[in-house]
């Protein structure tokens, strides 16, 4: 339950790179960097419900630790995978729809920041978030 509450972005690492690499354009990324993301998260034992909300768009996502499902990106990539719970740490591990390469993310909540980092064909980037 380390996970509940509502997190706001503050800074990103090497996020830039790791979208143009995810093949997101220029003028996309630019905006992204900006987005003010907001995540709340709730968790009742292996099942999250996931709620972003940012300058373009509104979701909210049901997930079950290791059952697979389908999301897309604000940038419309599709995905396919399943998050786990490593200690204290969530992984999701997700396949794109459009060439089968492979997203990693992980949460993890370390004192009152919640640090979600992504991985894809040797980018590495993160987003760090505060408890709002």
């Amino acid at each position: 339950m380390t996970f509940n509450g509502t997190w706001k972005v503050t800074r990103n690492e090497n996020y830039d790179k790791f979208m143009e690499k995810m093949g997101v354009n220029m003028v996309k990324r630019k905006l992204a960097a900006h987005d003010n993301l907001k995540i709340t998260i709730t968790q009742e034992g292996d099942k999250f419900n996931v709620k972003e909300s940012s300058t373009f768009r509104s979701i909210e996502i049901d997930f079950t630790l290791g059952v697979t499902f389908e999301y897309a990106l604000a940038d419309g990539t599709e995905l396919s995978g399943a998050w786990t719970l490593e200690g204290d740490t969530l992984k999701g591990i997700f396949k794109r729809k459009d060439n089968g390469k492979e997203l990693t993310t992980t949460r993890i909540v370390q004192g009152d920041e919640l640090i979600q980092s992504y991985s894809y064909e040797g980018v590495d980037a993160k987003r760090i978030f505060k408890r709002s």
